[in-house]
């Protein structure tokens, strides 16, 4: 399913899973989030669900959009994944609050372009 109708599919992914983010931590702040397991990781999952689609875009694509930080982002999800008893929840915090909205302009971007 790589290719243009991959990626596309798969960048949406990206953005749902980003507005899935926001709508966990609307109204919260962080010790809403460090308190409530159940919304720590469900961010965790949308994160994951973002590295794992981030991860099969292609060359192509990854090349065209080259200021999305591509390889941080299939970084993370490793982490996520396979470190997940090391996962600091202030990273996890300071990724929602600065690094996803950045993100989520990108990926709309993208997504307008190929349209």
């Amino acid at each position: 399913m790589r290719g243009n109708l991959g990626d596309k599919v798969r960048l949406q992914h990206i953005f749902d899973a980003i507005l899935e983010i926001e709508s966990y931590i609307e109204n919260k702040d962080f010790n809403d989030f460090t308190e409530n397991s159940m919304m720590r990781f469900a961010c965790i999952k949308q994160m994951e669900i973002i590295g794992e689609s981030g991860n099969h875009i292609s060359d192509e694509t990854k090349s065209k959009f080259s200021t999305v930080a591509w390889s941080q982002i299939v970084g993370m999800r490793n982490v996520f994944v396979h470190e997940y008893f090391g996962v600091d929840s202030s990273l996890v915090w300071e990724i929602i609050k600065n690094d996803i909205p950045e993100l989520k302009t990108k990926i709309k971007e993208i997504l307008d372009q190929l349209e």
